[in-house]
């Protein structure tokens, strides 16, 4: 039985990437919930594409997605020390859109990074990203997965203790803020 609506947005476009199954296993915990799962394969933004052809049917289908989820989680790789291009394109994008679909929006943020940190200055940047658009940012528990080929089983499970519980307590907190 479905409550409501959750939007997975994924930073990376990789079918396999290490954030796209952080994504899968932050809607599994939310659950339930019909999951959508964005498609951020988008044109680079561009104002001379926006003005010759308005806002692409892609991104407006996104924006639609985001205004219309109760809840959205965010994962999101580190590439070069920030949030990924592909990332930021979307957040570009959606921004020229009308209706402000990011308002009040109860968002979670996760990451899942290579580095010791676990994504802790994507996340970062995405806060600060976040914030023009007056979406809820949930402040926490923050969810940085850190060596992430050791912390996925051969299924997408998270298999350690401590990141399945700060991610149920963050899932618990976006469903609080959604209802």
């Amino acid at each position: 039985m479905s409550s409501g609506t959750l939007l997975g947005i994924c930073g990376s476009l990789r079918a396999a990437s290490w954030n796209r199954k952080l994504m899968l296993e932050a809607a599994r915990i939310y659950d339930p919930a019909e999951f959508l799962d964005a498609d951020l394969r988008l044109p680079l933004y561009d104002g001379d594409l926006e003005e010759a052809h308005g806002i692409p049917p892609e991104v407006q289908r996104l924006a639609d997605q985001i205004k219309a989820a109760d809840a959205v989680v965010i994962a999101g790789p580190e590439y070069n020390k920030a949030l990924s291009g592909v990332l930021k394109n979307a957040l570009d994008w959606v921004s020229r859109t009308k209706g402000g679909p990011w308002r009040d929006k109860p968002v979670a943020i996760v990451s899942a990074a290579g580095g010791r940190a676990g994504g802790e200055r994507t996340q970062m940047t995405l806060r600060h990203a976040m914030n023009p658009f007056r979406a809820h940012v949930l402040p926490g528990p923050e969810v940085m997965i850190a060596a992430p080929e050791r912390e996925f089983d051969e299924n997408g499970r998270l298999v350690n203790e401590m990141p399945v519980k700060l991610l149920t307590e963050l899932m618990e907190g976006l469903r609080r803020a959604a209802s």
